[in-house]
């Protein structure tokens, strides 16, 4: 996978933003900020205007670097050219997700309207829907999509699995994104059930498969 920069810019630009917006946060926050929100939108910690400066940014940089270490270190890493351009969505992606939650969280700490108990859910819930769609295009490799014993023995069983998990990420994320306008959907953890299904549901189907390839 080699660096061009037409697909790159994007990416790119926003962390430049982020970096940009952090100093400009650090001189005009106050001194502890909030940094994590509870389900109901309600603060539930607090740092230090430093600490949220520096590690969001540092971290999203980190990721991005991240992201291009990985396909070099893989042992399978000639796998990652036949799906370069999916690789490259997933990880622009995940990029500006975070890039949103910390402008999110830093204009909410900057004192602005900011509802983080909508934009976290409808971010996650975008982030997932655009996943899940191009999560059957993932070829096996180590590091990137569902990796079970199962799914990393058999390219059958890998493709079917992510077959699987692009349904379940769409349907996860269009039930986040419903529950940004019908908050009923949030009780009880149901949520969480979800993500448990999501989880656990692609690990036993892989198993299953792979038991019925081999006999």
């Amino acid at each position: 996978m080699k660096f061009k920069l037409k697909y790159e810019i994007f990416p790119l630009l926003a962390i430049l933003a982020t970096i940009v917006f952090a100093f400009y946060f650090y001189a005009n926050a106050p001194r502890q900020v909030p940094t994590h929100w509870n389900i109901h939108g309600q603060v539930d910690d607090y740092s230090s205007k430093a600490f949220a400066a520096i590690f969001f940014p540092a971290l999203i940089l980190g990721m991005y670097f991240l992201f291009w270490l990985l396909p070099k270190i893989d042992p399978k890493r000639e796998r990652y050219a036949k799906f370069a351009r999916v690789y490259g969505l997933f990880r622009t992606a995940i990029v500006l997700f975070f890039v949103l939650m910390f402008f999110a969280s830093s204009l909410a700490a900057l004192g602005y309207n900011i509802n983080i108990s909508r934009i976290v859910p409808a971010g996650v819930g975008l982030l997932l829907i655009l996943l899940g769609n191009y999560m059957g295009k993932i070829k096996s490799n180590w590091f990137v999509g569902i990796r079970t014993p199962w799914t990393l023995s058999s390219e059958t069983v890998w493709q079917k699995t992510h077959r699987l998990g692009g349904w379940l990420f769409v349907f996860a994320g269009l039930y986040m994104l419903a529950g940004v306008f019908w908050s009923i959907l949030w009780g009880q953890g149901t949520i969480f059930v979800i993500i448990i299904i999501i989880a656990l549901m692609p690990i036993v189907y892989s198993y299953l498969l792979y038991k019925k390839e081999k006999k």
